[in-house]
Order: structure tokens, then sequence, then C-alpha cells
């Protein structure tokens, strides 16, 4: 599941520490690092787990009702929602409850949430539609999952005040996060039952390594790095830059010079595209052009053994999507 967009996000936030913190030592840091990244992972479970909360609030209030009917002698409720065969399925995933056993605390905490949170999935058209929906089959209850979160989960100010609060490494990756656990859904399979497979903590041991390289290359050649961003700003005074800005050229010289396999244009894109979030207004076009001069340079010199498009040709193409939240 963790990314290179998420492992480049997270090199970014932690060399800005590391340089902000006294006690400047690279192990250390690398811990962090690695601990900050295996915290996306557990949001990525705490979603999940969210939505075996609201099932679990929406069958206990589906007890009350059906005990008031018997009493009234009234018509009994419709169960579909509680018996959704998604939200069983996911209910009764191994993997899931064995993450859930080993965390110190849940979505009990913050029972007065996930109430109002089913009471808007309640209210909406999504749900009437569900409802009333004569087609009754696990695809159905699948795909209704999926547009609920799409609706009223992934776009939600007050669960991300509630993360934040929970954990302040959650302040970024959640953009990121929900786009994992969507895809999950989406892959959830009824004849898989509680063994349906979530998506690994990591893909490879490659985006591991990935991430260890760049952020430690970053750190131990700083000077290094800095001093080709010196030569490249010509026309700029160095020490006038913004402290982002010289972090995130760092970085992205760290990734050209140790990984031989990701392009140029990859990496440029990739940082400048980070810029937009993490620096100012003019950093992405700063940034974009600085990095440009500084690889062919590299090339030129010899120094980076890579391709490099000709001048004309090579410019940053922004992404679609944005990748995380703004900060204020």
């Amino acid at each position: 599941m963790i990314n290179r967009e998420i492992i480049r996000i997270k090199i970014v936030q932690l060399t800005y520490a590391y340089y902000q913190n006294g006690n400047k030592n690279i192990d250390t840091a690398e811990k962090e690092l690695f601990f900050s990244l295996s915290k996306a992972y557990d949001l990525y479970n705490y979603m999940l787990a969210l939505m075996v909360a609201v099932n679990k609030e929406a069958n206990r209030r589906m007890e009350v009702l059906v005990q008031r009917a018997k009493r009234e002698g009234t018509p009994e409720p419709s169960q579909r929602f509680v018996l959704n065969r998604f939200a069983i399925q996911l209910a009764e995933n191994k993997q899931l409850n064995d993450f859930i056993s080993t965390q110190k605390s849940g979505w009990d905490e913050n029972a007065a949430f996930v109430a109002s949170l089913l009471e808007k999935i309640e209210q909406s058209e999504v749900y009437q539609e569900y409802m009333n929906n004569p087609e009754d089959n696990y695809n159905v209850d699948r795909e209704f999952w999926r547009k609920i979160y799409r609706t009223l989960i992934q776009d939600n100010d007050e669960l991300d005040s509630i993360l934040e609060d929970m954990s302040l490494y959650w302040n970024d990756d959640k953009t990121i996060v929900d786009t994992f656990v969507l895809k999950t859904i989406k892959r959830f399979e009824e004849k898989n039952g509680p063994k349906q497979e979530l998506l690994p903590e990591w893909d490879s041991e490659e985006e591991k390594d990935f991430a260890r390289k760049v952020f430690r290359a970053a750190i131990l050649n700083a000077d290094d790095y800095q001093r080709f961003m010196s030569e490249a700003s010509r026309n700029w005074d160095f020490s006038r830059l913004a402290y982002m800005d010289i972090i995130l050229m760092q970085i992205a010289i760290a990734e050209m010079m140790t990984l031989p396999n990701v392009p140029i244009s990859v990496t440029i894109n990739e940082y400048v595209e980070i810029a937009k979030f993490y620096s100012t207004p003019k950093s992405a076009g700063y940034i974009n052009g600085m990095l440009d001069g500084i690889a062919r340079n590299l090339v030129e010199s010899g120094r980076l053994a890579k391709f490099i498009e000709p001048k004309k040709e090579r410019e940053y193409k922004p992404k679609k999507q944005i990748i995380t939240k703004q900060h204020d």
C-alpha cells in the first residue's frame, strides 16, 4: 500500500524535521521515517474499521427498533442495511480484526461521530436508492458502501479533525489513504469470506530501499547537493531561498543521484507537485527550473548517468489530482 507518493511526502516532512531538531541523529531520524510510514498503514485499517463501526451502531439501533415493533405489534423495519453482505464480510475479516485487536483505542472512543455519520448515511440519496433497489446481491451491497465512502467519508471535515486528534502523523495521509480504501472495497469478493486479503503494508522491499536510500542520501550528501543548487542559482541569492525549497531540491537531487531507474522528468515533476502544498506560491515554477538546470549540468559533466530530454522539450506536467491538503 505504501507507495512512492506517500514515501516522498514523508521524506520531505522528516528531512525538514531533522534540520529543525537539535539532536541530528540520522539513525533515529530513519526510524522515525519508517514509523511515520507505518502510521499511514494504520490509518488505512482505521478507515476500514470505521465502516465496521457504523454497521455495528446500525445493528444496535435495529435491535431496539425490532423490539419496539414487537411490543407495539407494528411491522418490523427493513434490515437490508444491517444485513449488507459486504459490511458483514468486512466485519469478519481476519486481517482487519487482527489489527483492531492490537490497538489501544478505536472508534468506540468516537461513538458520537459514528452515530452522526450513520444518521447522515440514512438521510442520503445513496441510502434511499439502495434500500429501494430491487436488485439484492453482493455486488449491490459492495457498491453501496463504495458510494457512501466517496460521498460521506472521503471529504468529511469533522472526520479529518478527529483523525488529527488521534494521530499527528495523519494530517496529510488521508487523501492518499482514501484511494487505497476505495481500491480495497472494489477488490472484495464474496467467495473469499473472512480470508479476503487487504492491501499489504509494503508492496515490496524495493519501496523500503527507495525510502531508505533517498532519505539517507539527502542528509548525508547535503553539502554537495546544496553546492549544486548554489551553482545553478547564478542570478539568485541562494541564502534567500525559502528553506522548504532547499529541502525539496535537496531530496530531489538525492533521488536523481541514487536511483538510476527513476527518470529525471518523473523525479522533477513529483517534487514540483509537492512544492505546491509545502512551500510558497512561486516555488513550484522556480524549483522546476532549478532542478532542470541542475540535472542538465550533472548529466553534461558526467556526474549523472541518465537521459534528459532536450531543453525545449522537457516541461513540467502537472498531476490531475491533488496529492494532499495544503497547510494553513
